[in-house]
């Protein structure tokens, strides 16, 4: 690796669930600053607070050389540049990319000779170069592949898991030319005990990222599709699946809501691309419109069941628990959970929120819903939605969660946490 490149300090652009981990791990090796526009993140950040969970404190003081700013002009000696903000679809699923265009101007404002700009942030193929290439060369000035050089690397974070951790997941890594693929390849290796993968191109690489989770999307709207098929057919789709199972080619996929900042967005991404070049993509469009319906059909199945029972919908209370779009985390982005509520509510049911893990302020920012602070009193519910499956609710237990409820209340378990038959519904 180039000395300068390798001795120089890396900017890592974004500290969110990807940008935060990225910049501890390099900030244990060499200088690293780490940039953010919002202000109040960057003083949490400086007091070893970390809001996602992702880095402990003890983690961010394990990072010596890494120093935090929301400044650009901190940026003005760096000679490699990794943007990890977020890339969004807007309210009609098309790609939101005007975070990844505001950070390369700011890189761009900054750029230095022989400068490498890597992206982490989840693209369709050809991104990077049709749309960050132009902008960073608008506002430095300089020439793509002269002056400064381009490469990709899919982030890979699994927000909540401390098993599968930044180390320990392959890198794929990919390069604007041969010898600076080679380059940004020696670089994360620095920091990647699982190793790293070399993609021959940049365009390789993005398609590459956005099918991992297109892949994981269409398999969960197959169980979905199944699970809605299995209910009307009266069988239990979570014992079809483990009877299936017992083969050992049958992949393990179940029912579910597909939320979060990928699954449930990379996909129109790529069909966004598609239509781009004149392909109309079918079974990648019709998985996600299955997905996008179960969190109303959630919601649909527990009014009937409240009518089955006999349980009055009109200003009864229900109570969800969960908010976050997976279980023992704090992250809100882009969770189905908030489409049950918003269905039940136009029941004209009266719905209580409760997240042990979630910034209550947050969520009302988000999504204008006011959480409850602390687990509710027993025995004030008509229904109850179990849609995440945090620690806290699977120690409550059947028990301790119908306990929540009036008696005769509805108990839907969206995520089969519970034994068979100790709640009204599932999927």
């Amino acid at each position: 690796m180039n000395e300068k490149i390798n001795s120089a300090p890396i900017a890592v652009i974004g500290l969110g669930y990807v940008g935060l981990p990225l910049a501890v791990e390099f900030g244990k090796k060499r200088a690293v600053i780490g940039f953010d526009i919002d202000v109040k993140r960057i003083r949490e950040l400086q007091s070893g607070h970390d809001r996602t969970l992702e880095t402990t404190s003890e983690e961010l003081t394990e990072a010596a050389q890494l120093s935090f700013s929301a400044n650009a002009q901190d940026l003005s000696d760096c000679t490699i540049f990794i943007v990890t903000v977020p890339t969004p679809v807007d309210t009609a699923n098309r790609p939101d990319l005007t975070p990844l265009v505001k950070a390369s101007e700011t890189v761009g404002k900054v750029l230095r000779d022989g400068a490498i700009v890597i992206f982490e942030s989840t693209v369709y193929p050809g991104a990077t170069e049709e749309v960050c290439v132009p902008v960073l060369e608008k506002f430095s000035g300089k020439k793509f592949n002269v002056d400064f050089f381009c490469g990709y690397s899919p982030e890979r974070i699994n927000p909540g898991d401390k098993e599968h951790r930044l180390p320990s997941i392959k890198k794929v890594t990919s390069g604007s030319t041969p010898e600076v693929a080679e380059t940004v390849d020696q670089l994360y290796r620095q920091i990647i005990t699982a190793g790293t993968y070399k993609a021959s191109s940049i365009k390789v690489a993005e398609a590459a990222k956005v099918i991992e989770n297109t892949q994981r999307d269409v398999n969960i709207a197959l169980m979905n599709e199944l699970s809605l098929i299995f209910h009307r057919l009266g069988i239990d789709t979570l014992e079809v699946l483990q009877a299936a199972g017992t083969k050992w080619n049958f992949l393990p996929f179940r029912p579910g809501l597909v939320g979060g900042h990928c699954i449930g967005v990379d996909p129109y991404y790529l069909t966004h691309k598609a239509v781009e070049v004149g392909y109309h993509p079918e079974v990648i469009l019709a998985g996600r419109r299955i997905n996008d319906n179960m969190a109303s059909h959630v919601a649909d199945e527990v009014i009937k069941l409240m009518l089955r029972k006999n349980v009055p919908v009109l200003g009864s209370k229900v109570l969800v628990l969960g908010l976050t779009f997976k279980e023992n985390c704090p992250d809100v982005r882009n969770t189905k959970v908030v489409d049950i509520v918003r269905t039940l509510k136009g029941y004209n049911t009266q719905v209580d929120v409760f997240d042990p893990w979630i910034d209550v302020g947050e969520a009302e920012h988000e999504y204008g819903l006011r959480c409850l602070t602390e687990m509710p009193a027993h025995g004030q519910y008509a229904a109850i939605v179990l849609a995440v499956g945090h620690h806290q609710f699977v120690t409550l237990g059947e028990a301790g969660i119908k306990a929540l409820g009036r008696p005769n209340a509805v108990l839907f378990d969206v995520k089969s946490l519970l034994p068979l038959g100790a709640a009204d519904g599932r999927l």
